[in-house]
């Protein structure tokens, strides 16, 4: 079957064509239907199953005799370390915290938070979650106090699973005084916290609250897997809010399975036994779904990296990883991509390695710019396979099937939407606009499996931030286009198409035309409030290392390469030269904190920062611009 007949039955017959994909994993009781829509707009999925996560990501790998087989490969070039560890191996460790933290009171829907880095045992903590039935919300290790605090409040959980620091190129980061803090700010304490001490860095424990993991699980008996409903809330992943309360997106246990096991073989290619890695972070979704839960589910073999794309110790530590682990298919955020050919442009570090293993490259998490696209697909001689999703979807929305049947690459596009996805592009008053429109990409209901359900104890805001625009359908806050081909195109979140004179314009075209310039490494286009014109795109550019011309010049070039490539009606005229952009640690751009600073706004500093200093750089640059006056 071609994929698109594929993507027409998955809509046209849910029921049919999911219930056909929940047979790849293992049920403890069959769901007796796919869909459950009695309480729409509120869909759920397998509702009536009875499954185990854990059992399918680990136990049945080792009852079909793949025990011996890897599961995981930690890497840790800040460590100097590298630990591997059999699905067998897993198993019982797993087990055996899993049994720990039930004789400390741990039950089915008991929440747990784990606060690590990237480590196995976060892996661990997070399936022995699962092998209980309780629900875990892994928070980024290194968070700050009062953040964390906010997420004790909200999930309530009672264990905290933490590590006595994380590593960072150059400096440890102690966890523990930030734990600590958060749990004297957060109104719920929780009832123990679980202590994985590291040789970096030993952390003080709080005697009767406190165990060392080492302890905690020796001697422990090792637990079952715990049965639970299909509906039932495997984890809890907090992602920003407008107001500055982070939404608990919640993830259903089975239909998460059901589709990241279709995804492992039909989007990333890759069969039992292959090694995949995901250079992402357990506290992102993309940690959730395709460096723990997905590639376990299909018994892969997974990488656990704990570096950096440059500086771990070089340009080159990806190329490595990937030759000495011979990866299949590689998975990560075109910011480290961008980040890695800004140091080594000409791809000299590429050369030093044999990379014949690997098969396909895959980018998500931001735009990827077709520039990116063309340096790593011509460095690495592979598809570079962009797709798009979101932390609610927690798999793609749109991508390309290469296992399945592999579409031809249109630069710029994550390709077509994938099964049980009707993604459509609406106008304002959410009519369907015809091909080449820019419109806000939304998909009509139901979502598929995997996809979020609701938020943790927040329908209403559920309700109003994804499903009261469009009735009938989620918004996905993306704005974009579809061609003939069905090819969807996201050009900017919502917020960041600009409005020019009455113009609608994308950043993310402008960002498009800018990052083809040869001496730009990275860039972003941001709307800044103008009298006249209501708003003005400004660019921020990040030259390659070794650019030699002048800043003033490489600004004049790419004025003049938007007004030829998107003409005067984008009225781009203003741009600078800056050293860094201000990210998220997942590499997210802060584009919306940059306006606010531009257009002398306040603004709350954003918790997921990677480095705040960065912020004043961007401020004294804008000053040079007239802008950022307060």
């Amino acid at each position: 079957m071609r994929y698109a007949d594929l993507h027409q039955k998955s809509i046209t017959d849910p029921n049919g064509f999911w219930m056909e994909q929940a047979q790849a994993i293992d049920w403890v009781k069959p769901p007796s239907k796919a869909l459950f829509d009695e309480n729409a707009p509120l869909y759920e999925w397998f509702s009536d199953g009875m499954v185990n996560t854990c059992w399918n990501a680990l136990d049945r790998h080792v009852e079909a005799g793949r025990g011996d087989q890897l599961a995981v490969i930690h890497d840790s070039p800040v460590t100097e370390s590298i630990t591997k560890l059999t699905y067998t191996e897993m198993r019982d460790q797993v087990a055996a915290l899993a049994g720990a933290l039930a004789a400390q009171g741990v039950t089915k829907g008991d929440r747990v938070i784990i606060y690590m880095p990237m480590v196995p045992e976060a892996l661990m903590a997070m399936l022995a979650c699962a092998r209980l039935g309780a629900i875990h919300s892994v928070v980024f290790g290194g968070f700050a106090a009062h953040e964390l605090a906010v997420r004790i409040n909200d999930a309530q959980p009672k264990c905290i699973i933490a590590a006595s620091c994380g590593i960072e190129p150059g400096r440890v980061v102690p966890y523990k005084p930030l734990l600590d803090g958060a749990i004297a700010e957060a109104s719920h304490k929780p009832d123990f916290c679980v202590v994985l001490q590291r040789d970096a860095l030993q952390a003080d424990l709080v005697e009767g609250r406190d165990h060392d993991w080492s302890a905690f699980v020796e001697g422990a008996s090792p637990a079952d897997c715990v049965p639970v409903e299909g509906n039932h809330p495997s984890y809890i992943l907090y992602t920003s809010g407008t107001t500055g309360q982070p939404k608990g997106v919640i993830r259903a246990t089975a239909g998460y399975m059901v589709a990241l096991q279709w995804t492992m073989k039909n989007i990333y290619n890759v069969d039992p036994g292959d090694v995949f890695w995901t250079a992402s972070d357990v506290g992102w979704v993309v940690g959730h779904s395709y460096i723990c839960y997905g590639p376990l589910i299909a018994g892969n073999t997974t990488v656990v990296f704990e570096g950096k794309p440059v500086g771990t110790p070089d340009a080159g530590t990806f190329w490595r990883v990937i030759s000495e682990h011979r990866v299949k298919s590689f998975f990560t955020a075109p910011t480290a991509f961008r980040a890695v050919k800004r140091e080594d442009p000409e791809g000299a570090f590429v050369r030093k390695y044999d990379l014949s293993c690997l098969k396909t490259v895959y980018l998500a998490g931001e735009r990827a710019d077709p520039d990116t696209i063309e340096w790593a697909r011509k460095q690495l001689n592979v598809p570079v396979i962009d797709h798009w999703w979101q932390t609610e979807t927690g798999w793609a929305i749109a991508a390309n099937p290469m296992g399945y049947e592999p579409l031809p690459v249109k630069l710029g596009s994550p390709s077509v939407a994938m099964p049980g996805y009707d993604v459509q592009v609406l106008d304002e008053g959410g009519h369907p606009v015809g091909p080449g429109t820019l419109g806000a990409i939304a998909i009509k209901l139901p979502l598929p499996p995997g996809t979020l359900p609701n938020l943790w104890n927040a329908e209403a805001r559920f309700r109003k931030s994804y499903l009261e625009q469009f009735p009938g359908y989620y918004a996905t806050g993306d704005a974009g286009y579809m061609d003939e081909d069905g090819y969807i195109y996201i050009m900017a979140r919502t917020d960041d198409v600009i409005n020019v004179a009455g113009h609608r314009l994308s950043t993310g075209g402008m960002e498009e035309v800018l990052a083809s310039h040869p001496d730009v490494a990275e860039c972003a286009v941001i709307g800044v409030s103008d009298e006249l014109k209501g708003q003005l795109p400004l660019g921020f550019l990040c030259l390659n290392k070794g650019a030699t011309r002048d800043s003033a010049e490489v600004v004049q070039d790419c004025v003049k390469l938007v007004r030829d490539q998107i003409g005067p009606v984008a009225a781009f005229k203003l741009a600078v030269v800056v050293d860094r952009l201000p990210k998220t640690r997942s590499g997210k751009i802060l584009r919306a904190t940059m306006v606010s600073i531009a257009d002398g706004k306040d603004f709350k500093m954003p918790a997921t920062i990677d480095d705040p200093v960065i912020l004043d750089e961007i401020r004294t640059a804008l000053q040079t611009l007239g802008y950022a006056r307060s």
